[in-house]
C-alpha cells in the first residue's frame, strides 16, 4: 500500500511569539528553527520580516537548514498597489527564504468590514500577491484565514479566494480556523467538499485551540485529505494556543491508521527526541515544562494508584497507550499515601538504589512515606525529596553539611536615591565536616536570601554548586488559621539541563522553604557522585 506523504509546517517562531509572555531573541529562534530542522520538520516558518527588528534580523542571517524549508509570512498585498510597490510584501519577496506564506481573507465578511474592499479588489490581491513570489523563485502558499467561518457563511467566495491562489501558482492553499471556533465534525466535513473542487495535494490546516480542538481539528482534516499540517511546539500560541505539533507528530507516527497510511519525515530516532524538542522550548522561555502536556509530560506516563502500578509492572498496555519510550518520555510509579509495595520497589528499581525486599527498612520507608503525606508532603511532585528519603533511611547518603540554625530579616528602608526597597538578609551557620562555617546572604527575598547565605560557602563543596539555580517555586497553604500548614514545592536545574524538584512542609513558610533548599543542595551533590570531604 503507497502512503501518502503528509508535510509538517511549523510556526512557533512567528505564532508562538504571539503567546502573551514570549519574546523571543534571534539566538533563540536560530536556536529552535536548528532543532525544527534536525528533527525532521519540511517547513519552518521564520517570523514575518520587516515586521519588527528581531525578524528582520533574523532574516538577515537566516539559519542554514538542512531539511526544512526556510519560510517567510507576510501578507498579501494592499489593494491599489502592486505588488512590486507594496512597502509590506516587498520584504518577504527579499526575503532570504525558500518558502513564503501568506495570510490572505477568505471569508467575505471578512474582506467587506475588516479590509474595507470589494471582493474582486481581494481576489486580485491574492493572485498578484501569489505571482510575485512564484516570480522570485520562492514556493508559493496562501493562508487562508478564517477560511472555516467564511465557507460557513458564503462557501463560493472562499473557495474562489483558493482558487485565485492555487490557479496562480501557489503550492498550497492553508484553510485557517482562525478563531479557534470550529469542531471536528464541521472540519472533516468542509474540507471534504474542498477536496471535492480541489486536490488534497494542495491544502493545509492551520488550527486554533481555544475550544481545546486544535489537535483534534487537523486530525479530522488529515483524514479529509489535506496534505499539510502547521502548529507549534507545546501548542504555543497567542489566546489559547495553536495545535500541539508534538502531539500530531506522535500520534500520526504511532496510531491508526495514520501510521499505516501516511508518510511524515520523522523516522523512529526523531520521535524519540519529541520530550527533549518540548523541553529545549520550555528552557529557552524559562519556563517550567508542563507535566501533563500529553506524549511528552512528565506526567504522561506516571501512575500512582497502587492497583494501577501494579498492573501497569504486569502489562504496560493496561493504562499506557503507548510506549513512553517511543516519545523520548518513560514510565513513572509515583510514590504516595495510595502507593502499595508494588509502587516503592518499582521507583526504587528506576531510582537504582540497591535494596533487600526482605529489608525492615523498605516497609518503614512506605510508612515513612504514608505519615509524610498525612502531614501535607507530596511526593509524587518532588522527585528528588523522595529518592534523599529512601536513601537516608537505607543509609546511602553521605553526611554532607550540618545546618546548625539559619535567621531571615527583612527590611524596608529608603535607599541612596529616596526610593523605598524592601531588602532580605539572611544568617546561616553550618558545620561541613567539624568545620564551623558562618555565612550571609542577601537576596530580593527571605527565600532568596537564605539560598545565597547556604550556597555561599559550603566548604570543598561550593564549586560543585555554582551552575545549581532555583526555576520555580511553589506554595500552597494547606490548612486555614493563624497556626497554617504550608506546603513549599522548589524546583531546581543546573548548567547540564537536569531539573529536580524537592519539597518542606512546615507551619513555618521560611522553615518549609529551608528544608526544600536544603534538600535541593544535598540531591545535587550525590548526583554529583560528591563524596563526603
Amino acid at each position: 500500500m503507497t502512503k501518502t506523504r503528509l508535510y509538517l509546517f511549523d510556526t512557533t517562531l512567528r505564532d508562538g511569539a504571539q503567546t502573551s509572555g514570549v519574546d523571543f531573541s534571534v539566538e533563540d529562534k536560530r536556536q529552535i528553527a536548528l532543532a525544527l530542522d534536525d528533527l525532521g520538520l519540511d517547513y519552518v516558518e521564520g517570523g514575518w520580516p520587516g515586521a519588527n527588528p528581531t525578524d528582520t534580523a533574523f532574516f538577515n542571517v537566516p539559519p542554514v537548514l538542512k531539511r526544512a524549508a526556510f519560510t517567510a509570512f507576510g501578507m498579501t498585498k494592499k489593494a491599489g498597489v502592486s505588488a512590486s510597490n507594496d512597502p509590506v510584501l516587498s520584504p518577504i519577496l527579499n526575503a532570504k527564504a525558500k518558502a513564503g506564506c501568506l495570510v490572505g481573507k477568505s471569508s467575505s465578511y471578512q474582506v467587506e468590514v475588516a479590509l474595507g474592499i470589494s471582493r474582486e479588489e481581494n481576489l486580485a490581491s491574492i493572485a498578484e500577491s501569489m505571482q510575485a513570489l512564484v516570480a522570485v523563485g520562492k514556493e508559493a502558499m496562501l493562508d487562508a484565514e478564517h477560511f472555516f467561518d467564511g465557507y460557513k457563511s458564503d462557501p463560493g467566495y472562499a473557495l474562489a479566494c483558493l482558487e485565485a491562489a492555487l490557479d496562480n501558482g501557489a503550492r498550497w492553499a492553508v484553510l485557517c480556523d482562525t478563531n479557534g471556533g470550529s469542531l471536528p465534525s464541521e472540519v472533516y466535513r468542509i474540507v471534504r467538499e474542498v477536496t471535492r473542487r480541489f486536490p488534497g495535494a494542495k491544502l493545509g490546516v492551520h488550527t486554533h485551540n481555544d475550544t481545546e480542538n486544535a489537535v483534534a481539528n487537523t486530525l479530522a482534516a488529515v483524514e479529509a485529505g489535506v496534505c499539510q499540517i502547521q502548529g507549534t511546539l507545546n501548542g504555543l500560541g497567542e489566546r489559547c494556543g495553536n495545535a500541539n505539533i508534538l502531539s500530531l507528530i506522535a500520534t500520526l507516527a504511532l496510531k491508526e491508521p495514520y501510521r499505516s497510511s501516511l508518510e511524515i519525515g520523522i523516522d523512529g530516532a526523531g520521535l524519540k527526541r519529541l520530550v527533549e524538542i518540548s523541553r529545549l522550548l520550555d528552557e529557552i522561555l524559562n519556563r517550567a515544562p508542563n507535566r501533563h502536556q500529553p506524549y511528552v509530560g512528565a506526567s504522561a506516563f506516571a501512575h500512582k494508584g497502587g492497583l494501577h502500578a501494579s498492573a501497569v509492572q504486569k502489562d504496560p498496555k493496561t493504562y499506557e497507550h503507548v510506549e513512553p519510550e517511543s516519545v523520548g518520555n518513560s514510565r513513572v510509579i509515583l510514590v504516595s499515601d495510595q502507593a502499595g509495595r508494588s509502587n516503592v520497589l518499582n521507583r526504587l528499581d528506576q531510582l537504582g538504589i540497591s535494596y533487600d525486599p526482605r529489608d525492615a527498612r523498605v516497609k518503614r520507608l512506605l510508612d515513612e512515606v504514608k505519615d509524610r503525606e498525612f502531614l501535607g508532603y507530596a511526593f509524587e511532585g518532588a522527585d528528588a525529596s523522595f529518592e534523599l528519603l529512601a536513601r537516608r533511611i537505607l543509609g546511602q547518603v553521605p553526611d554532607y553539611f550540618t545546618v546548625e540554625s539559619y535567621r531571615v530579616l527583612v527590611e524596608r528602608r529608603f535607599n541612596a536615591r529616596g526610593e523605598q526597597v524592601t531588602v532580605s538578609e539572611a544568617t546561616v551557620k553550618s558545620l561541613v565536616h567539624g568545620r564551623a562555617i558562618h555565612s550571609v546572604g542577601e537576596g530580593s527575598g527571605p527565600i532568596d536570601a537564605l539560598d545565597d547565605a547556604l550556597r555561599k560557602d559550603l566548604g570543598g563543596y561550593s564549586a560543585a554548586l555554582e551552575d545549581l539555580r532555583l526555576v520555580d517555586y511553589k506554595v500552597r497553604i494547606l490548612t486555614s488559621g493563624t497556626e497554617a500548614v504550608t506546603r513549599v514545592l522548589v524546583e531546581s536545574a543546573d548548567g547540564e539541563g537536569n531539573r529536580w524538584s524537592t519539597v518542606g512542609v512546615s507551619p513555618n513558610i521560611v522553615d518549609a522553604s529551608f528544608e526544600a533548599l536544603s534538600d535541593s543542595i544535598t540531591y545535587k551533590l550525590l548526583k554529583g557522585g560528591h563524596t563526603p570531604l
